[in-house]
């Protein structure tokens, strides 16, 4: 019994000779350092699917005039008639035409007459022209052999030498009289040609300005619109006259555009298939094909408008329907997440509390985009790091912490 209460006095002597409250201050220290849940910053590729709103547009539409002016003769389509290219929509009536056709292929036929007429000269001209030639030849020769036999004194009288040169000259004078014909004859000949030609090109185009009474479709679509009947008096859209006949919008394909926001341009890839919803066929999804990007944002909605083609062989899709577009949001490189309530925000910043060295940090981020539950995060973060799951303003930066699972 003696000996156990030794111990308990050398015991207290022992804690009477150690620094006055240091006992006290160290079990104070084991108080102020908090424990704090922690979790690791993720880097996590940013994938996710969102719905982004369109609208479905024809893929060509045009509001159909006349070429010319004329009266509506016949119109057998009206509206929601399925047309194809080249199909007849209308047919117009314009007597004026008929008869400026009528008198350039009578000016035609006037051309071919006479330039036919000047052939048929030139042949005589021609034929008189060789036996022109051949009687030159022959006086010629007749001439040459008299002027030989000449030289024999008493062979040949001089009248009768005289008489031969005298016909020779005229032949050939004759000759080159109807060459000088032929070659005028030629010439006319030339400028009958031109004039029929010109004739032709204006029998041509007559004929082509009257083809313009038949008023046929441009693509294939449906007649959306009928604004004229049998009897109106319509014209080309620069005329006096000029009365729209009809609107015709190509269905199939069809443009379905996108506008896409700014932080989501990464995800444009042209060739890729999307697809969306329409209110009029709920639980249904289509497909579109992205065709054609504009590549610049509008600086009054940041968003960047996208064209997607849909194909509508059934028809059952229509211009100005709404479209839901399932949009896949990416990054062109990996981001940082953490969860929603490792973020905290005061009036001056938006911040997590790094856990480094045993002391809380405050690191400045900025919020991304909400993914499973996380969210992405951008500052001066790295993957691994350690961060309080629930920031608070009340854990001031400095603070003693000892982190732990949450």
């Amino acid at each position: 019994m003696k000996t156990n209460r030794r111990g308990l006095y050398r015991f207290l002597a022992l804690l009477a000779s150690l620094a006055p409250g240091a006992f006290w201050q160290a079990s104070s220290d084991a108080q102020e350092r908090q424990s704090v849940p922690v979790t690791a910053v993720l880097q996590r590729e940013l994938s996710r699917q969102i719905r982004l709103p369109g609208e479905l547009s024809p893929y060509q539409e045009v509001t159909v005039f006349p070429k010319v002016q004329g009266f509506v003769e016949s119109i057998p389509v009206d509206r929601g008639s399925v047309v194809k290219k080249g199909d007849l929509l209308a047919r117009l009536e314009a007597p004026e035409l008929v008869s400026r056709r009528d008198e350039a292929q009578s000016r035609v036929r006037a051309a071919e007459s006479q330039r036919a007429a000047a052939m048929a000269r030139l042949k005589g001209i021609q034929a008189q022209k060789l036996e022109a030639e051949a009687r030159f030849a022959s006086g010629e020769a007749t001439y040459k052999r008299l002027k030989t036999a000449s030289a024999t004194p008493g062979t040949v009288s001089g009248e009768e030498l005289g008489v031969a040169e005298k016909s020779s000259e005229a032949d050939r004078a004759r000759v080159q009289a109807w060459a000088e014909n032929e070659l005028a004859t030629r010439s006319e000949i030339q400028s009958l040609a031109e004039n029929e030609t010109a004739a032709r090109d204006a029998a041509r185009s007559a004929q082509e300005i009257e083809s313009y009474l038949r008023v046929t479709a441009p693509f294939p679509g449906v007649v959306i619109e009928r604004m004229v009947h049998t009897g109106n008096l319509v014209g080309s859209s620069a005329g006096p006259s000029a009365q729209p006949m009809l609107r015709i919008q190509q269905i199939n394909p069809l443009r379905l555009t996108v506008a896409v926001p700014e932080a989501a341009v990464a995800g444009i890839t042209k060739g890729a298939r999307l697809r969306f919803t329409v209110p009029a066929f709920p639980g249904e999804h289509f497909e579109g094909v992205i065709q054609r990007i504009s590549h610049s944002l509008d600086v009054k909605t940041r968003t960047m408008p996208v064209e997607l083609d849909v194909a509508n062989a059934s028809g059952r899709l229509a211009p100005g329907m709404f479209a839901e577009v399932e949009w896949l949001q990416k990054r062109s490189q990996p981001s940082l997440f953490v969860p929603s309530t490792a973020i905290a925000s005061t009036t001056e910043r938006t911040f997590v509390i790094r856990i480094a060295r045993g002391a809380a940090e405050w690191v400045d981020v900025r919020r991304g985009v909400l993914m499973d539950g996380m969210i992405e995060v951008f500052g001066d973060l790295k993957a691994g790091d350690l961060v309080a799951v629930r920031a608070t303003d009340e854990l001031r930066a400095g603070t003693p912490v000892t982190p732990r699972n949450p």
